[in-house]
Order: structure tokens, then C-alpha cells, then sequence
């Protein structure tokens, strides 16, 4: 995936949060749309194990996460902190998006 500008940055931004006023509809608002749009499943590694993100989900305190599963074992990791696979999954410019509104 090509590294994007902070212009074509800001216009996903602008384009998440349109109709969300105050840091917490924007929040949510990034979560519906990294939902609707970064392609899952998808395998990657955290801290050396390889696991699949089945999902994304938004917890009080904690923000946007990654559902990551291996086996039985669950746990959530802040997207923002979410190693993403070579090459990334479709959506995942969203994720860049929340990560430039969120520094």
C-alpha cells in the first residue's frame, strides 16, 4: 500500500466524521467506517504469534479495537497498535484516517 498524503489524510477524515459533532460521534463514526470497509478476516502477528482479526469492536476506555482470535483465545489490541500484514487488507487507509484524526 502506498503511504498516503496528509491532503488525501484529511479528506478521508473529513469524509468519516461529515455528520459526527464532538470527539465522541467522531469516534464512533470512524468505527462504522472502518467496520463497513477494512476487509475481514485477516491474518497477522502480534507479539510473535500469528492470529486472525475477525473483527473490529469500540470499548469504553480503549477505543477502536482489533477482535483478535487463535484458536479458543480472544483478545482485543487497539487498532492503532494492530500490526497489519504485507500487504495490508482492503479498508485499511481507514485506519491510517483514524490514526491521522487521533495524533
Amino acid at each position: 500500500m502506498v503511504e498516503m498524503s496528509d491532503v488525501e489524510l484529511d479528506d478521508l477524515v473529513e469524509r468519516a466524521v461529515v455528520d459526527a459533532y464532538g470527539e465522541d460521534e467522531q469516534l464512533t463514526a470512524f468505527h462504522a467506517v472502518i467496520g463497513d470497509n477494512l476487509a475481514v478476516p485477516f491474518w497477522t502477528t502480534v507479539l510473535g504469534v500469528e492470529v486472525t482479526v475477525t473483527g473490529i469492536d469500540l470499548l469504553s476506555g480503549s477505543g477502536i479495537v482489533a477482535v483478535c482470535t487463535r484458536g479458543r483465545y480472544r483478545q482485543a489490541v487497539g487498532i492503532l497498535d494492530l500490526p497489519l500484514p504485507t500487504p495490508p487488507p482492503a479498508g485499511a487507509e481507514w485506519i491510517d484516517a483514524y490514526r491521522h484524526w487521533a495524533s
